[in-house]
Order: structure tokens, then C-alpha cells, then sequence
């Protein structure tokens, strides 16, 4: 049996060699290179001979690694020596780990092959200290889904200030379904959580902080938020919550309907958005106004 190499790409030049396995995110990664948003030297392969074993990437932003976001293998020994070889080569000594997130099809237990696919990633995974951290769905507005017209239960006016929405953000995490947010709250408080989601993605967002909307009773009184977006690649729904003593009116039908409302105005032909598997009401929302579920990502963790 010939020698495994374990290696970087050389550069763009190698990336026909890198996408010889097949994946949604493949079709991005020359932008991204020339973006920034990926380097050569975050994008590792194993080769066994000629033939690509497995190859695992990072996706960034500000210089560094973010998420590790591909990563596929034949088997799960050659995937676990890549993850230990590449992460230590991307990865700074003692900093924290970037969250790895992969996306699959909506029946993926259903197929014996692609179940064995996904459980072969995640125990490779596993060996290097990762644990599951959510499933979550990942949903689609189309142009021509009808957006319903204000109900007229709520006001929207745009967002005065960062502190303001910080403010929302920090009041939401109460009894919040999130798995990310449950998680940051073991280890900080609400305000540092608030923070932290949006110093990593609200801020990051190419379209301007007016089009997020503050959702109020008549008396002004705030009852939630959306931060409908564009982030590097689509139109996204962004943050969308209600605020604890809110919760169980509906509410949540008409802020999604508002900020859908807000991205179609802008031309948006389709709006991307997420949540977790057990946030029961947010996915029922979400099919109510229309939104296909027409993905679904594994999360996993180094904490």
C-alpha cells in the first residue's frame, strides 16, 4: 500500500484536485480564496498516491479560522490522522477550537450510504475531542411565496442604536431553545452572550443596520426584533426572537413576515435561514410563511 501524504493545498492551482469530492460548498471556494475568507495553508488534503483520501478545510474572517466547515475522509482512521495533523497546523496553541459545521441532506438517516457517511465524519470527529453541539434545519423563501400583509397587532420601526438591539439580545436568552445560546450560557452571562453573537455575525453583515426592524404593541412597547440581512453569500433572516413575556401570541409569524417583507423590497429572489432541530415553534414558523426546509447541518464542538 503506498504512503499517505498529509499536506496543505499548494494554492488555487490544486483546488480541481481538492473538489474531486463532491459538496455544495465546493463551487465557492475559488471566491473565497481570493476573498479571504479561506487560505491554502487552512485547506489540507491526504493523498494516497494520486488518488484524495480526505481533505478538510477551514472557512474565516479577520485572518483567522472560524468554522471547519469540510471535512471528508474514506475512513474514519485516515479522517482522525488528517483532523490531528491539520489542526495542528491551523489552529493556535491553547486558543479555541472553531466550530464544525457540515451540511447534509433533510433525510439523511433515511439512505444507509449517506447515514454511514455522516457517522463516519462524526466519529473521526469524536476521536479529536469534538462532541455534538445541535441539528439544526436550514430553510428557503422562493420568489413567489406569498408574504402576508401586516396583521396590524404590531408596529416596526428600524432599530435605534447597537445598544438597543444588544439589549433585546441579552433580554431573548431567557428560556431561549437555542443550543448555541444555552451553551454560551454556561460559560458567561446573557449580556456577554449578546455580545458575543453579534460581534460574530450581526456585525459581519454586508447590508445596512436600517433594514432590521424593533417589533412594538401600539404603546410602543417592544415585543422582538429580526435582523433580515445579507451576509457573503445570501439573504438571511439573521436574529429573530420575541422577548420572554411575549412568547405564546404569534408574534413570531408576523416579525418573520416583516423581515421577509424588508428582503423582498430589496430585490431578494430567495432568503436563507436556520434554527435548531428541537426549536419546534421557530421550524413551524418558518413553514407557515412558506420557508422549504431544504437542509440540514451537524454542529460539533471542542469544549
Amino acid at each position: 500500500m503506498e504512503r499517505l501524504t498529509v499536506r496543505p493545498i499548494a494554492g488555487r492551482a490544486e483546488l480541481g484536485l481538492f473538489n474531486r469530492v463532491p459538496y455544495v460548498l465546493n463551487g465557492e471556494l475559488e471566491d473565497d480564496l481570493v476573498a479571504g475568507r479561506r487560505r491554502p495553508e487552512w485547506m489540507w488534503i491526504a493523498l494516497r498516491g494520486e488518488d484524495l483520501v480526505a481533505r478538510v478545510a477551514w472557512w474565516g474572517r479577520a485572518g483567522a479560522p472560524f468554522l471547519l466547515d469540510i471535512f471528508d475522509a474514506d475512513c474514519r482512521d485516515i479522517g482522525e490522522r488528517l483532523l490531528r495533523i491539520a489542526m495542528a497546523a491551523v489552529v493556535p496553541s491553547g486558543g479555541p477550537v472553531p466550530e464544525y459545521i457540515r451540511t447534509v441532506a433533510p433525510d439523511w438517516r433515511s439512505h444507509e450510504t449517506t447515514r454511514r457517511a455522516v457517522e463516519d465524519r462524526m466519529a473521526a470527529l469524536e476521536r479529536t475531542g469534538a462532541r455534538l453541539l445541535v441539528e439544526r434545519l436550514r430553510f428557503e423563501w422562493r420568489a413567489g411565496t406569498p408574504v402576508p400583509e401586516p396583521a396590524g397587532r404590531l408596529r416596526f420601526r428600524p432599530v435605534r442604536d447597537i445598544e438597543e438591539i444588544l439589549g433585546l439580545m441579552t433580554r431573548v436568552l431567557a428560556g431561549t431553545l437555542d443550543a448555541h445560546g444555552r451553551d454560551d450560557l454556561t460559560r458567561m452571562s446573557a449580556r456577554e452572550a449578546a455580545v458575543k453573537h453579534y460581534e460574530e455575525e450581526l456585525a459581519h453583515f454586508r447590508s445596512p443596520r436600517e433594514w432590521w426592524r424593533i417589533a412594538t404593541l401600539p404603546s410602543g412597547e417592544p415585543v422582538g426584533f429580526t435582523t433580515p440581512a445579507r451576509n457573503d453569500y445570501n439573504p438571511v433572516t439573521g436574529y429573530l426572537a420575541v422577548v420572554p413575556e411575549h412568547r405564546g401570541n404569534g408574534y413570531i409569524d408576523e416579525i418573520l413576515a416583516e423581515g421577509t417583507r424588508v428582503l423582498r423590497a430589496q430585490g431578494a429572489t430567495r432568503i436563507r435561514a436556520a434554527t435548531d432541530l428541537g426549536n419546534t415553534p421557530m421550524a413551524n414558523a418558518f413553514r407557515r410563511a412558506g420557508y422549504v426546509n431544504i437542509e440540514r447541518t451537524i454542529n460539533m464542538v471542542w469544549r
